[in-house]
């Protein structure tokens, strides 16, 4: 399996992971200009969660890559004429571009950033997840594990053949521009939400026992609720809490678990299994921390989530003396490294 320090280091491994831009999408928001194809250094900085200058800088030190994957810095004509196509209204005499993929190339360099190393991590297991996938299943499969199979060749044609024809037509074309960019954009919902269906039909298969772990995240991304409650319960036993509980139900006023550190202090746990591309929000951290503070006392409180909290989700999480567990961490507290707190 491909590990995230090759892939940092090496441009030969992530040119062959260059495709799967498909896992922007899943780790957080990508906002495209007008033309539906590109983003500005901007936005760039603005989806990695980092400053301006280190895009550019970036830039800086790995442009041939990046030009080869799609990065463009127009001037003259060429930015006078994409001005026109796009409707973008600026006065600068020079806009750099990245397409879909030279973004995620940024997110394959990009070390100073979580939102980059989310996409990492997220693109690993699904890299590991295809390496893994048996070519032949002798076993004949029941009609749920087929149409699974149909949609993902589906989606995967969408992906790879469909839009990037659309994307190709829209290059040259000028009369119809607009409706083929409407009609790129319902092939692209209509490839979200084959994605989705595919996603709940992994999770409502058959005993989880009988499946192969394909990843760390890949496997909590595929539990349920209750589930990821359980497993959250059992990384608290391993680090040597105990009288851990699992609350779960409508009346647990809050709080999904309550456990007792090896020192004997009152832990009260929030857990949160929710798609990477969305985040945990500061109301969410308002709400748990009064449950945990005011009605349940707590010693210590813990928000556990396998996706991002927003900047304002951590700062009040910091006031309050709430410890957020992110994608990140619960990767590798999951992993085995022990989380600090529970002493």
């Amino acid at each position: 399996m491909i590990n995230e320090t090759a892939l940092l280091e090496s441009p030969t491994l992530r040119c062959s992971v260059l495709d799967r831009t498909d896992v922007l999408d899943r780790v957080n928001t990508l906002t495209l200009l007008p033309d539906g194809m590109h983003v500005t250094t901007a936005m760039v900085a603005t989806y990695f969660e980092v400053g301006l200058e280190a895009i550019k800088s970036l830039v800086k030190d790995h442009r041939t890559e990046l030009e080869a994957n799609g990065y463009r810095l127009l001037t003259g004509e060429e930015l006078r004429s994409f001005k026109n196509l796009s409707g973008i209204q600026s006065r600068t005499r020079s806009l750099a571009l990245f397409s879909r993929r030279a973004v995620l190339n940024v997110a394959m360099l990009l070390r100073d950033s979580e939102v980059a190393r989310q996409v990492r991590v997220y693109l690993l297991d699904m890299e590991y997840l295809a390496r893994t996938q048996p070519v032949e299943n002798p076993v004949p499969a029941d009609v749920g594990s087929l149409d699974d199979r149909i949609d993902q060749r589906i989606t995967h044609i969408l992906g790879r053949t469909v839009v990037p024809m659309f994307n190709a037509l829209i290059e040259t074309s000028g009369e119809h521009r607009r409706e083929l960019i409407a009609l790129r954009a319902g092939v692209q919902r209509i490839e979200k939400r084959l994605q989705q269906h595919n996603a709940r039909l992994q999770r409502l298969e058959g005993p989880r026992e009988d499946r192969p772990l394909a990843g760390v995240m890949a496997a909590m991304d595929a539990m349920n609720g209750r589930e990821f409650e359980e497993h959250v319960a059992e990384l608290l036993r391993r680090d040597g809490c105990t009288d851990v509980v699992v609350q779960g139900g409508a009346r647990d006023r809050g709080i999904d678990i309550t456990a007792l550190t090896a020192s004997g202090r009152r832990i009260v746990v929030q857990c949160k299994r929710f798609a990477p591309h969305l985040s945990i929000t500061s109301p969410d951290v308002q709400k748990f921390a009064g449950a945990a503070k005011v009605l349940h006392e707590s010693d210590v409180a813990l928000f556990v989530a396998t996706c991002p909290f927003t900047r304002d989700a951590r700062n009040i999480a910091a006031e309050s003396g709430i410890t957020v567990v992110h994608r990140g961490l619960l990767e590798e507290w999951s992993a085995g490294a022990p989380l600090n707190g529970l002493e």
